[in-house]
Protein backbone atom coordinates (compact mmCIF):
# COMPACT_ATOMS: atom_id res chain seq x y z
CA UNK A 1 0.00 0.00 0.00
CA UNK A 2 2.66 1.92 -0.31
CA UNK A 3 1.27 2.47 -3.27
CA UNK A 4 1.31 6.60 -2.70
CA UNK A 5 4.78 6.89 -3.90
CA UNK A 6 6.37 7.27 -7.01
CA UNK A 7 8.67 3.99 -6.49
CA UNK A 8 5.74 1.90 -5.45
CA UNK A 9 4.03 3.36 -8.98
CA UNK A 10 6.84 1.47 -10.78
CA UNK A 11 6.57 -1.70 -9.08
CA UNK A 12 3.10 -1.62 -10.13
CA UNK A 13 4.28 -1.39 -14.08
CA UNK A 14 6.62 -4.06 -13.12
CA UNK A 15 4.25 -6.15 -12.99
CA UNK A 16 5.04 -7.85 -9.63
CA UNK A 17 1.32 -6.40 -7.92
CA UNK A 18 -0.26 -9.55 -9.31
CA UNK A 19 1.78 -11.71 -7.61
CA UNK A 20 1.21 -9.59 -4.75
CA UNK A 21 -2.77 -9.67 -5.03
CA UNK A 22 -3.77 -11.51 -2.07
CA UNK A 23 -0.88 -9.78 0.25
CA UNK A 24 -3.14 -6.25 -1.45
CA UNK A 25 -6.25 -7.64 -0.33
CA UNK A 26 -4.98 -8.47 3.31
CA UNK A 27 -3.14 -4.94 3.70
CA UNK A 28 -6.63 -3.04 2.46
CA UNK A 29 -8.80 -5.41 4.37
CA UNK A 30 -6.82 -4.93 7.61
CA UNK A 31 -7.05 -1.32 6.97
CA UNK A 32 -11.09 -1.03 6.67
CA UNK A 33 -11.46 -3.36 9.83
CA UNK A 34 -8.86 -1.38 11.81
CA UNK A 35 -11.40 2.42 10.68
CA UNK A 36 -14.57 0.46 10.95
CA UNK A 37 -13.23 -0.50 14.76
CA UNK A 38 -11.82 2.64 15.47
CA UNK A 39 -14.88 4.67 14.37
CA UNK A 40 -19.02 4.26 12.49
CA UNK A 41 -19.52 1.31 10.16
CA UNK A 42 -20.98 3.55 7.93
CA UNK A 43 -18.34 5.48 5.45
CA UNK A 44 -20.56 8.84 5.29
CA UNK A 45 -19.37 9.16 9.38
CA UNK A 46 -16.41 8.02 9.28
CA UNK A 47 -13.62 9.46 7.02
CA UNK A 48 -11.03 7.08 7.46
CA UNK A 49 -13.10 3.99 6.86
CA UNK A 50 -14.39 6.44 3.48
CA UNK A 51 -10.61 6.73 2.53
CA UNK A 52 -10.04 3.10 3.23
CA UNK A 53 -12.79 1.65 1.04
CA UNK A 54 -12.10 4.39 -1.50
CA UNK A 55 -9.00 2.95 -2.34
CA UNK A 56 -10.03 -0.22 -1.69
CA UNK A 57 -12.51 -0.10 -4.63
CA UNK A 58 -9.41 1.44 -6.93
CA UNK A 59 -7.28 -1.58 -5.65
CA UNK A 60 -10.31 -3.45 -7.36
CA UNK A 61 -10.98 -4.82 -3.88
CA UNK A 62 -14.29 -7.25 -4.75
CA UNK A 63 -17.55 -5.46 -2.51
CA UNK A 64 -17.82 -8.70 -0.92
CA UNK A 65 -14.48 -8.45 0.73
CA UNK A 66 -14.84 -5.01 1.55
CA UNK A 67 -18.10 -5.53 3.49
CA UNK A 68 -16.41 -8.59 5.19
CA UNK A 69 -13.60 -6.58 6.35
CA UNK A 70 -15.97 -4.44 8.28
CA UNK A 71 -17.89 -7.14 9.83
CA UNK A 72 -14.31 -8.57 10.93
CA UNK A 73 -14.50 -5.21 13.05
CA UNK A 74 -17.38 -6.06 15.47
CA UNK A 75 -17.11 -9.76 15.27
CA UNK A 76 -14.08 -10.74 16.88
CA UNK A 77 -13.74 -8.48 20.13
CA UNK A 78 -10.37 -9.41 20.70
CA UNK A 79 -8.66 -8.76 17.63
CA UNK A 80 -6.97 -5.46 17.79
CA UNK A 81 -4.60 -4.06 15.65
CA UNK A 82 -1.51 -1.56 16.91
CA UNK A 83 -0.33 1.30 14.91
CA UNK A 84 3.23 1.35 14.70
CA UNK A 85 5.38 3.53 13.16
CA UNK A 86 9.41 3.00 12.35
CA UNK A 87 11.92 4.95 11.22
CA UNK A 88 15.49 4.08 9.65
CA UNK A 89 17.51 4.42 6.84
CA UNK A 90 18.61 1.83 3.89
CA UNK A 91 21.09 1.69 1.50
CA UNK A 92 22.99 4.42 0.73
CA UNK A 93 21.58 6.27 3.67
CA UNK A 94 17.95 6.54 2.13
CA UNK A 95 15.36 8.22 4.84
CA UNK A 96 12.83 5.74 5.49
CA UNK A 97 9.26 5.97 7.60
CA UNK A 98 7.25 2.75 7.68
CA UNK A 99 3.62 2.69 8.91
CA UNK A 100 2.40 -0.70 9.83
CA UNK A 101 -1.02 -2.45 11.55
CA UNK A 102 -0.47 -5.47 13.51
CA UNK A 103 -1.72 -7.57 15.89
CA UNK A 104 2.24 -8.85 17.38
CA UNK A 105 4.41 -5.85 17.79
CA UNK A 106 7.61 -8.49 18.43
CA UNK A 107 6.79 -9.79 15.45
CA UNK A 108 6.74 -6.87 12.60
CA UNK A 109 9.76 -4.96 14.84
CA UNK A 110 12.00 -8.23 14.15
CA UNK A 111 11.11 -8.62 10.61
CA UNK A 112 11.56 -4.88 9.81
CA UNK A 113 15.02 -5.20 11.50
CA UNK A 114 16.07 -7.66 9.76
CA UNK A 115 15.24 -6.27 6.14
CA UNK A 116 16.95 -3.36 7.31
CA UNK A 117 20.23 -5.25 7.93
CA UNK A 118 19.91 -7.49 5.28
CA UNK A 119 20.27 -4.19 2.43
CA UNK A 120 23.01 -2.58 5.05
CA UNK A 121 20.55 -0.65 6.37
CA UNK A 122 19.63 0.71 10.30
CA UNK A 123 16.51 0.55 11.95
CA UNK A 124 16.88 3.87 14.20
CA UNK A 125 14.80 5.43 16.90
CA UNK A 126 11.64 7.55 16.76
CA UNK A 127 12.48 11.21 15.35
CA UNK A 128 15.50 9.60 13.71
CA UNK A 129 13.93 10.15 10.40
CA UNK A 130 11.13 12.26 10.56
CA UNK A 131 12.20 15.22 10.88
CA UNK A 132 12.83 15.14 7.12
CA UNK A 133 9.40 14.60 6.15
CA UNK A 134 6.13 16.45 6.21
CA UNK A 135 2.88 15.25 7.27
CA UNK A 136 0.23 15.98 4.76
CA UNK A 137 -3.26 15.24 2.88
CA UNK A 138 -2.61 14.10 -0.38
CA UNK A 139 -5.39 13.13 -2.59
CA UNK A 140 -4.14 11.80 -6.38
CA UNK A 141 -6.86 12.63 -9.28
CA UNK A 142 -6.93 10.74 -12.71
CA UNK A 143 -6.06 13.18 -15.60
CA UNK A 144 -9.40 12.00 -17.69
CA UNK A 145 -11.61 13.41 -14.72
CA UNK A 146 -10.45 16.72 -14.52
CA UNK A 147 -8.30 19.27 -16.63
CA UNK A 148 -5.51 21.10 -15.37
CA UNK A 149 -7.41 24.71 -15.11
CA UNK A 150 -10.42 23.27 -13.76
CA UNK A 151 -8.50 21.40 -11.12
CA UNK A 152 -6.47 24.14 -9.65
CA UNK A 153 -9.86 26.01 -9.29
CA UNK A 154 -11.11 23.71 -7.21
CA UNK A 155 -7.75 23.67 -5.18
CA UNK A 156 -8.24 27.20 -4.19
CA UNK A 157 -11.98 27.14 -4.19
CA UNK A 158 -11.56 24.03 -1.43
CA UNK A 159 -8.72 25.20 0.45
CA UNK A 160 -6.00 23.18 -0.35
CA UNK A 161 -2.56 24.13 -0.63
CA UNK A 162 -1.16 23.08 -3.67
CA UNK A 163 -1.78 21.22 -7.11
CA UNK A 164 1.14 19.32 -9.15
CA UNK A 165 0.06 18.07 -12.36
CA UNK A 166 2.37 15.27 -14.01
CA UNK A 167 2.13 11.99 -15.96
CA UNK A 168 -1.21 10.80 -15.48
CA UNK A 169 -2.69 12.13 -12.33
CA UNK A 170 -3.08 15.11 -10.24
CA UNK A 171 -1.15 15.55 -7.22
CA UNK A 172 -3.36 17.52 -4.53
CA UNK A 173 -1.43 18.97 -1.56
CA UNK A 174 -3.49 19.73 1.82
CA UNK A 175 -2.96 20.46 5.50
CA UNK A 176 -3.32 17.82 7.37
CA UNK A 177 -5.54 19.39 10.06
CA UNK A 178 -7.84 20.35 6.89
CA UNK A 179 -7.49 17.16 5.03
CA UNK A 180 -11.00 15.07 5.86
CA UNK A 181 -13.03 18.93 5.40
CA UNK A 182 -11.14 19.79 1.49
CA UNK A 183 -11.22 16.19 0.62
CA UNK A 184 -15.30 16.51 1.34
CA UNK A 185 -15.55 19.52 -0.54
CA UNK A 186 -13.35 17.79 -3.21
CA UNK A 187 -15.86 14.66 -3.53
CA UNK A 188 -18.41 16.84 -4.55
CA UNK A 189 -17.05 17.64 -8.32
CA UNK A 190 -14.61 14.10 -7.97
CA UNK A 191 -16.10 10.96 -6.88
CA UNK A 192 -13.35 8.64 -8.19
CA UNK A 193 -9.68 9.23 -6.71
CA UNK A 194 -6.47 7.25 -7.12
CA UNK A 195 -5.59 7.33 -3.71
CA UNK A 196 -6.32 9.75 -0.86
CA UNK A 197 -4.89 9.90 2.90
CA UNK A 198 -2.00 11.53 5.04
CA UNK A 199 1.25 11.09 3.81
CA UNK A 200 4.49 11.83 5.09
CA UNK A 201 5.97 13.93 2.27
CA UNK A 202 10.19 14.31 2.15
CA UNK A 203 11.52 18.15 2.42
CA UNK A 204 14.61 16.73 -0.15
CA UNK A 205 15.15 14.14 -1.94
CA UNK A 206 18.04 12.12 -3.09
CA UNK A 207 19.37 11.56 -6.19
CA UNK A 208 21.41 8.13 -7.24
CA UNK A 209 22.89 6.72 -10.39
CA UNK A 210 20.64 3.81 -11.56
CA UNK A 211 22.36 0.89 -10.02
CA UNK A 212 21.84 2.71 -6.70
CA UNK A 213 18.29 3.64 -7.46
CA UNK A 214 17.44 -0.32 -8.52
CA UNK A 215 19.20 -1.38 -4.73
CA UNK A 216 16.98 0.85 -2.70
CA UNK A 217 13.78 -0.15 -4.60
CA UNK A 218 14.77 -3.61 -4.19
CA UNK A 219 14.51 -2.81 -0.18
CA UNK A 220 11.59 -0.51 -0.18
CA UNK A 221 9.85 -3.51 -2.59
CA UNK A 222 10.86 -6.11 0.30
CA UNK A 223 9.64 -3.61 2.85
CA UNK A 224 6.05 -3.21 1.44
CA UNK A 225 5.46 -7.04 0.84
CA UNK A 226 5.54 -7.84 4.61
CA UNK A 227 1.96 -8.63 5.97
CA UNK A 228 1.91 -5.91 8.98
CA UNK A 229 3.47 -2.97 7.02
CA UNK A 230 0.97 -0.47 5.34
CA UNK A 231 2.57 2.16 4.06
CA UNK A 232 6.23 3.04 3.32
CA UNK A 233 7.66 6.37 2.27
CA UNK A 234 11.19 7.21 1.14
CA UNK A 235 13.26 10.35 0.21
CA UNK A 236 14.75 9.08 -2.85
CA UNK A 237 14.26 10.91 -5.99
CA UNK A 238 13.11 9.15 -9.30
CA UNK A 239 13.39 10.84 -12.86
CA UNK A 240 10.51 10.27 -15.50
CA UNK A 241 13.65 8.44 -17.55
CA UNK A 242 14.22 5.98 -14.87
CA UNK A 243 10.92 5.20 -14.54
CA UNK A 244 10.29 4.28 -18.19
CA UNK A 245 13.22 2.54 -18.61
CA UNK A 246 12.92 0.08 -15.60
CA UNK A 247 9.11 -0.79 -16.52
CA UNK A 248 8.98 -1.13 -20.38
Amino acid sequence: MAGHSHWAGIKHKKGRADKQRSKIFSKFSKEITVAAKLGSKDPHKNPRLRSAIQAARIANIPKENIERAISRSGANKNLNYNSLMYEGFGPEKIAVIIEALTDNKNRTASNIRTIFQKFGGNLGESGATSHQFKQVGVIRVDKKKISDNDILELVINSGADDCKSEGQSHEVIIKKDNFYKVKLKIEKRIKEFISSGIEWKPINKISLDKEKTKIVLNFLETLDEDDDVQHVYANLEIGDNFTEEISA
